[in-house]
């Protein structure tokens, strides 16, 4: 995930595999991402999940996605 990630700004990915944390994660749910350079060195991303709260989990749970900037912001405001 680290070679689309960047390094200032909002990013997003969407959860292709929640098996093992079907309480935190929603399969097909956008999840904003949180640079965390110490993560990325151990396959994982640290993301918001379903607490409101940010954690660690696998890198292959997700897919990193590009969106506009108009939805962007419109995730932002709701979130």
């Amino acid at each position: 995930m680290n070679s689309n990630t960047k390094s200032a700004g909002h990013y997003f990915v969407v959860c292709i595999d929640n098996s093992d944390y079907p309480v935190a994660l929603e399969k097909r749910k956008i999840y904003e991402l949180i640079s965390d350079a110490s993560a990325e060195k151990h396959n994982q991303v640290r993301v918001i999940d379903e607490s409101g709260e940010d954690y660690l989990y696998p890198a292959s749970c997700f897919v990193t996605i590009n969106l506009t900037k108009a939805v962007e912001n419109a995730i932002l405001r709701v979130a």
